[in-house]
């Protein structure tokens, strides 16, 4: 999990300052001095680490606590609002044509993951109503184009590509060319890139960028290359000039520190992250006020309820929670149910989400949406006929024995989960009433995780 490792040592370096009625000279520089360490240690820049603690020290220094603050929360407001900062401060948007095409670069070493980002990147303009073209302009890897044709065809993208090995100025060139004659309003060109940086490298990307002028010049850096990624950002910028980043291997980075480093380095902007190997969901919006308050254990509502705006259906959900509150709630319904929280994510990427759950992080660690457990539960109730499903007081002994049978299971695994099932039946009739009390707020009761 992104940030996790740097996250543990900050909220730690804020424990002894819990219980204190004012902070002192001395209370603060103990605490900045763990926080200079953790810095380091995700491997973010020295000066980078330095400058921050030098502001934060300023800002924090004779600070009472605000309204009714504890001193510890004072420090960590004052060491969010920093770290935002320091991420880039709001969010930056890609510089997309209201109308018209508009053509998105992207660049980088080989191994950044350009041409998945790429891929990622189609699929999440389409959904936003766009109509993409990728166009494979690396010649020099091998199979290059060919993953770019597999991913476009998973997506339903079109990938402009040439058969014959040609100047990869003159295919962004035609792949413009092409976009305008089908309609199309966003090229992405996959450019080539090389093991380390190189004149020649940079020369050839100076002349696509000169030849079709595109609106966004990304470059994609693999975030668990810490410092490199830095330099790399900043010699790119230096040749080339970037309008921003695009980070992967997020989800898997506990450190951090190309993020927190890369802003301050460059003066550009990290606009995109990669959070996944999955390409429906693999690519979020950063938001720097987001980012710091989940490195501080603080949540991030916000981001889970957008998840959820996006993967739950608003009238199904409104209507398993007519049917739970009147006691008709199906295992079919459970089932959709269970499914929808599982589009949400990792069960751990969930928790990242809420609030203080970096403190019991280590009694979930084994609970997963995909256990065994879960999926038993799945092949019970598919093991199951349709009138089965809906009315589960229909299950007899001789049904409960071909539904084990079925499922790959034991009769008690059947009894169990039936049991449980029915416990829940009873608890949502309970809620009825409270349901009642509450029927003016707006958007209803609400389902776990589902959109109010």
């Amino acid at each position: 999990m992104a940030f996790e490792s740097l996250g543990e040592k900050l909220q730690q370096a804020f424990a002894d300052l819990r219980g204190k009625g004012k902070l002192s000279e001395s209370d603060i520089d103990s605490a900045l001095r763990e926080v200079r360490r953790a810095l380091l240690e995700a491997d973010v820049h020295f000066q980078v680490a330095k400058d921050f603690i030098a502001s934060v020290r300023e800002k924090a220094m004779g600070e009472e606590v605000f309204g009714s603050l504890k001193p510890d929360q004072t420090v960590i407001k004052i060491v969010r609002d920093e770290l935002t900062e320091l991420l880039g401060g709001t969010s930056s948007q890609l510089m997309l044509r209201p109308s018209g095409l508009s053509i998105i670069m992207l660049v980088g070493l080989q191994g950044a993951g350009k041409t998945t980002t790429a891929g990622k990147l189609a699929l999440r303009l389409k959904k936003q109503g766009r109509q993409p073209l990728l166009a494979a302009c690396d010649i020099y890897r091998p199979a290059a184009i060919k993953q770019l044709q597999v991913l476009g065809e998973q997506i339903d993208v079109p990938v402009f590509r040439t058969d014959d090995t040609v100047d990869p100025v003159r295919i962004a060139r035609y792949a413009v060319q092409a976009a305008k004659s089908y309609g199309k309003d966003v090229v992405i060109l996959d450019t080539a890139g090389r093991l380390h940086i190189d004149e020649t490298l940079m020369q050839e990307l100076r002349n696509i960028k000169e030849e079709v002028r595109p609106q966004e010049i990304l470059l994609v850096l693999d975030s668990m290359t810490g410092q490199d990624a830095v330099t790399t950002a900043k010699a790119f910028d230096e040749s080339l000039g970037i309008d921003g980043t695009i980070l992967t291997k997020m989800d898997g980075d506990a450190r951090g520190g190309a993020a927190l480093s890369i802003k301050t380095v460059t003066g550009k902007p990290i606009k995109l992250v990669g959070v996944s190997e999955k390409l429906a969901d693999g690519l979020e919006e950063f938001h720097p006020d987001r980012m710091a308050s989940r490195i501080l254990d603080l949540g991030d509502l916000q981001t889970l309820l957008e998840k959820a705006q996006r993967e739950f259906d608003e009238d199904e959900a409104k209507r398993m929670q007519d049917q739970m509150l009147a006691g008709e709630f199906t295992l079919d319904d459970f089932l959709n149910q269970l499914n929808q929280i599982r589009r949400l994510g990792s069960f751990q990427s969930i928790l990242g989400l809420l609030p203080g759950m970096g403190k019991i992080k280590d009694q979930l660690k084994d609970v997963d949406l995909e256990s065994g457990e879960i999926k038993r539960i799945e092949a019970i109730i598919q093991s199951m006929t349709l009138q089965e499903r809906r009315d589960p007081n229909v299950l007899n002994a001789s049904r409960r024995r071909r539904i084990a049978a079925g499922s790959g299971t034991s009769v008690q695994d059947v009894n169990r989960f039936i049991k449980q099932f029915r416990e829940m039946r009873k608890m949502m009739k309970q809620m009825k009433g409270f349901a009642k009390k509450n029927k003016n707020r707006k958007g209803g009761l609400g389902l776990p995780f589902l959109p109010r």
